[in-house]
């Protein structure tokens, strides 16, 4: 399976599908119960502890399946801890809406408590992926957690810094209050940058594939160049009047009205 077509389009429908189906299970919960939301979590801890697995068999083989299964448990490993913030249960102490007039040190002191458990979940995986795949034969389970870590990064920052277009359709009510914290405003120097970054690593992990001498190093970085490029994508649509969110509304049930104010200048 080294087909370029057939390696971009499976990154392509992973992220699709994956992101539908977290978005779907997190708007199933905010119409049910009380508990719904950390029955999801619950439920859940098989894509983290799966996700585990496969990244510890994955490591020693580099192989064709083994950079599948190191990329899609690292997809795995992050799609829980993305449910169990979405879902509000790792999230942040700071749960109450950013004032409409506080300036940068009170925002930027209320963003960080708002998302810090979370933070450190995805950090603690970042480095126990990391320290996984030292000088082991398969470090692709790593670079895609670490791919994806670093564009969510920048994707924050430049929500919260200012971005023409932001999308809250899919916050869901635990969640509600970190709209506050998004600035809708002319975009910073921060997105262009963002921007360039990602199209450079896009462009190297592309390079890494071009010259691969193995099936499997070709696979891996090839996966990693269309993950990246989705992230390139999600950046633009930060600037671009394009209805993203259209992916997904049509699979998910209607949503429950979400309270809360942006930031807009």
């Amino acid at each position: 399976m080294t087909n370029p077509w057939i390696i971009a389009l499976s990154a392509i429908f992973l992220w699709w599908a994956s992101t539908g189906l977290i978005l779907w299970r997190v708007r199933k919960a905010d119409l049910g119960g009380p508990d719904a939301h950390l029955w999801s979590v619950l439920l859940g801890l098989p894509l983290l502890v799966g996700g585990a697995i496969g990244a510890h068999a994955s490591v020693s083989q580099l192989t064709v399946g083994g950079v599948y299964g190191g990329f899609l448990s690292a997809l795995a490993f992050w799609g829980w801890i993305e449910l169990a913030f979405l879902s509000g249960i790792v999230t942040g102490p700071q749960r109450k809406p950013c004032p409409p007039g506080a300036r940068m040190p009170e925002r930027l002191w209320r963003a960080v408590g708002a998302i810090l458990w979370h933070e450190f979940a995805l950090i603690a995986g970042l480095l126990a992926l990391t320290h996984l795949t030292l000088n082991a034969p398969n470090p692709f389970a790593a670079l895609t957690f670490a791919t994806l870590f670093f564009a969510r990064v920048s994707a924050k920052l430049n929500l919260f810094l200012g971005a023409p277009r932001i999308n809250i359709e899919f916050l869901p009510r635990p969640l509600a209050h970190l709209a506050s914290h998004f600035r809708k405003a002319p975009m910073t120097a921060l997105l262009p940058l963002s921007v360039a970054a990602l199209a450079l690593a896009t462009g190297w992990w592309a390079a890494q594939a071009a010259h691969a001498t193995e099936d499997a190093l070709f696979i891996g970085y090839l996966l990693l160049a269309v993950l990246t490029a989705l992230a390139l994508i999600e950046h633009l649509f930060m600037v671009l009047p394009i209805p993203d969110q259209k992916l997904w509304r049509w699979m998910l049930p209607e949503a429950p009205s979400v309270q809360a104010t942006k930031h807009d200048t």
